[in-house]
């Protein structure tokens, strides 16, 4: 491809027409192309989290909450049956106590255990109001170590009086709630604690090998020359593979307009090079210092094509694939979709003063934006925009729709996360063929503009490369950090 202005604009119909590879695509399962084509990635052990009951002996209470119809034996069959069926989907080892917890010298006896084990994460579970209970509970909460621990309590088990006690313990969350099914949600907390802790990420940048630890979280951040990633690069075949995944995205795109058939291709060679590199090195993410090598002569040792569209399908797949090798916009990255399970936006904040709104915009985004099993929003492939060349996605936000903010924002001790909410208001169209070429907007292809609760002037949106995720997940965010001693403020403070 020369480095000339291309406008193309290829229809939905013409990629079909193209036929063969498409059937290839299907055969593929190219809609889970992680998992087919390549084996897992990074760490592959389990956690071991301790669950313990913390209850009378008795099948019911007589007097007092929860009540006399609770059935204690029955609700703790159900409550197990809950934990067993999130410990598979996440791959936890489950080590549930064989019976529930009562007393002053089983309690005593119970927590010599846990600190001797020293289990990755401990879940407790209450059950009752009875006198007994919350003492047991808060002497756990404070006599555990440093144990990552929540504390489940429905409702009807706790009043306000009750977590008080436990409410700033760190490394302690309490999840009071009317829904039982938030049990899986309090494994996921404590699961993405030791995946933060065992995650490898691959950091493209400049040319040293070596491998350093995130403080406070405890992951590990793998560099990795950009020499050698070039070759890599431009030694990627074109195999069947990759057309699966090039026709995959020619045939789902709304529209195409500045990319040809070789601008997608050399786009899917990128992700199988970045997907193969991240297997070669152990890692479960990348980050890449993209703009120098895609800015670089075409064809020359230090060129790589914009890898703007393969970082975009491993967020859909809940794999970090960051621009700019910007740690802290991968780190956040991470816990967004170990956290949130859907990705995130890395952007650069453009506050609009007239309307006082804020544009995030960057040259790639995910396509599933409400999840990773759930379907695409629309999408343009563009080429990137400060080249005008490669490709990249303009992904249609939905209007009208609320959207968290969230990065980890002390970048030297990660220990402090900022976390907001607002409203998708439109998306920011960089189209050269709307008809008027005054009204192609700068910048770069997803551009999205948003409302920022709480905040009287965006110019106070604090950071950047902060990540937009579709829909209000912030409190998430704030119980996450409850549990792994990050302070969480937001964003319009």
């Amino acid at each position: 491809m020369e480095n000339s202005i291309k406008k193309f604009n290829y229809s939905r119909r013409h990629f079909i027409k193209t036929g063969s590879s498409t059937l290839a695509a299907m055969h593929l399962g190219v809609f889970n192309f992680a998992s087919s084509l390549f084996d897992h990635t990074g760490n592959s052990g389990k956690p071991v989290v301790r669950v313990v009951y913390v209850r009378p002996d008795e099948n019911r209470f007589f007097m007092g909450w929860p009540g006399a119809d609770w059935d204690n034996p029955e609700h703790e069959k159900h409550y197990t049956s809950i934990l067993n069926n999130a410990a598979i989907k996440l791959g936890v080892d489950l080590r549930i106590n064989e019976k529930p917890l009562w007393g002053k010298s089983e309690t005593k006896e119970f927590i010599g255990n846990v600190k001797n084990e020293n289990p990755d994460g401990l879940l407790i579970v209450s059950f009752c109001l009875n006198p007994g209970g919350w003492p047991i509970i808060d002497s756990i909460a404070k006599e555990r170590g440093s144990i990552p621990t929540v504390i489940f309590s429905p409702v009807g088990t706790s009043f306000t009086g009750h977590l008080q006690e436990t409410r700033d313990i760190p490394g302690v969350f309490v999840g009071a709630t009317q829904h039982e099914e938030w049990l899986g949600e309090g494994l996921r907390m404590l699961h993405t604690v030791w995946k933060m802790k065992n995650t490898r990420l691959l950091i493209v940048r400049g040319e040293e090998m070596r491998e350093e630890t995130v403080n406070n979280l405890g992951t590990t951040l793998c560099y990795y020359p950009e020499s050698k990633l070039c070759p890599l690069a431009g030694e990627e075949a074109i195999t069947d593979k990759v057309r699966a995944i090039a026709d995959y995205y020619e045939n789902l795109a709304k529209k195409i307009i500045e990319p040809d058939k070789n601008d997608i291709l050399n786009a899917a060679k990128m992700y199988v090079t970045c997907r193969t590199l991240m297997e070669q090195e152990n890692c479960d993410g990348i980050s890449i210092n993209c703009l120098p090598l895609v800015s670089a002569p075409i064809g020359s040792e230090k060129h790589i094509w914009q890898p703007c569209l393969a970082f975009s399908k491993l967020r859909d797949e809940g794999i970090v694939g960051g621009c700019e090798a910007d740690i802290h916009a991968a780190l956040s990255m991470r816990l967004c979709h170990l956290i949130a399970q859907r990705p995130g936006f890395m952007q650069d904040p453009a506050p609009l003063t007239v309307s006082n709104t804020l544009v995030g915009a960057h040259c790639s985004c995910g396509t599933r934006l409400r999840g990773f099993d759930q379907a695409t929003e629309p999408f343009i492939l563009r080429s990137h925009s400060e080249a005008d060349r490669g490709v990249s996605t303009q992904v249609l936000w939905p209007v009208g729709e609320k959207v968290t903010f969230m990065e980890l924002s002390d970048r030297t001790n990660y220990n402090k996360m900022r976390v907001g909410t607002g409203t998708v208001v439109s998306n920011i169209d960089p189209d050269p063929q709307s008809g008027d070429a005054y009204e192609e907007a700068g910048g770069c292809r997803t551009s999205v503009e948003v409302t920022v609760d709480n905040m009287s002037d965006t110019r106070d949106f604090k950071g950047f490369h902060q990540l937009f995720i579709l829909g209000n997940v912030a409190q998430k965010f704030r119980n996450y950090g409850q549990l792994a001693n990050i302070e969480v403020t937001d964003m319009s403070v």
